[in-house]
């Protein structure tokens, strides 16, 4: 029965190991993205704290209309962190060209000094080092057709991982504590074989996690499947809409955030979202301290003209399922237990690069003696 699941292994390595460690390898960068850009663009996302208090975001968003005269606001994030700058979401004036007669406007996040009110940097993701990465992480800079292999070599993965926990089962307690070590002693041969099962069962589960959270990105069926299964819609709870006043102008966004503060203080962050029309409501996401992963936030309404809070819908409340798909990129990123997890996470992706590599090794070593 093993000589069976070692041709399913072989095989199954052979068709997809060169891009198990792509993905491995670029997991392995990815996990500490946010860390690498703080410490690469510190300006861009850090100020020193000032002894003066912050500027009022209603003064500092004035100040950036007048800045970007032509772009439209649709949000700022503010931390409770002093030494963190604003982010504005911006939209660009929509660029057409011959190619794109009817192009979107550019969305970019704008980096600004809640102290001074100066614009710091115009930065788009898709502009960046990390967003190259992630391309090449989930669709091998190749869009549809790259989402599919990458997609398919996950899949694969999946029963890579469950055919080498065959293989690797001892049959003796003998056999068992030397599947769980290394001979470090050992010829280049035997070490190889030691890597590829002693590191393979030492972070097999964690791959297993990591490579089956994947799919919900490389296939909308999986994704799908997370709403099916737990028989919830994963329609967006609708925000609640103002009442309409002609007499009355938009409340500016302190007046908002004044009653925030009050309500949960000093929380990780607070995202408004700028009302789009006439008959929307400021919303005002919130991380609170201690929440079980950066997604899950509690969403605030508030009635855009006399700035009055309308309701809450906090994370617990939302359906289950998107509870649960809110999880599945913490959970991927290892970023689910903060630090400590993402160290596990790094360590776990760069096992995953050398396994293609170790099996090679053995499979040659068996047929071609060497």
């Amino acid at each position: 029965m093993k000589s069976f699941f070692r041709t399913i292994h072989l095989f199954l390595s052979l068709a997809s190991g060169l891009f198990i460690m792509i993905a491995c390898f670029t997991g392995a960068i990815l996990v500490f993205e946010e860390e690498l850009q703080h410490t690469l663009h510190n300006e861009r996302y850090f100020v020193k704290e000032q002894k003066e208090l912050q500027l009022p975001v209603a003064q500092v968003t004035a100040g950036i209309k007048q800045q970007l005269p032509d772009a439209k606001i649709t949000g700022v994030k503010i931390y409770s962190d002093p030494t963190r700058n604003l982010e504005y979401a911006v939209t660009l004036p929509e660029v057409k060209t011959a190619d794109a007669p009817k192009a979107e406007g550019k969305k970019v996040t704008a980096f600004v000094d809640p102290y001074s009110g100066k614009l710091i940097e115009l930065y788009t993701y898709g502009d960046s080092y990390f967003y190259t990465v992630m391309a090449l992480h989930r669709w091998l800079l190749a869009d549809d057709v790259g989402k599919l292999i990458m997609g398919t070599a996950t899949l694969l993965f999946l029963f890579i991982m469950i055919t080498g926990v065959i293989l690797w089962w001892p049959k003796t307690k003998s056999m068992m504590r030397q599947r769980v070590s290394i001979r470090w002693s050992a010829g280049w041969k035997r070490l190889s074989r030691d890597f590829h099962y002693t590191l393979g069962i030492y972070s097999v589960l964690f791959l297993f996690i990591f490579a089956f959270t994947a799919l919900v990105w490389s296939f909308q069926w999986f994704n799908d499947g997370i709403y099916v299964i737990t028989k919830s819609s994963k329609e967006p709870i609708k925000a609640p809409k103002s009442v309409f006043v002609d007499s009355l102008q938009q409340m500016d966004v302190d007046a908002v955030l004044s009653d925030v503060y009050t309500r949960i203080p000093k929380a990780v962050f607070y995202n408004v979202s700028i009302p789009s029309d006439s008959t929307g409501s400021f919303g005002v996401n919130v991380l609170q301290r201690g929440a079980p992963h950066a997604n899950a936030t509690d969403n605030h309404y508030y009635d855009q003209y006399t700035g009055s809070y309308i309701k809450t819908v906090t994370f617990g409340e939302r359906p289950l399922g998107q509870q649960v798909r809110a999880a599945v990129k913490p959970i991927h990123t290892s970023s689910i237990w903060g630090l400590p997890s993402k160290i596990l996470g790094f360590i776990v992706c760069l096992f995953g690069t050398t396994f293609p590599i170790t099996g090679v090794i053995m499979w040659l070593s068996r047929i071609k003696k060497i």
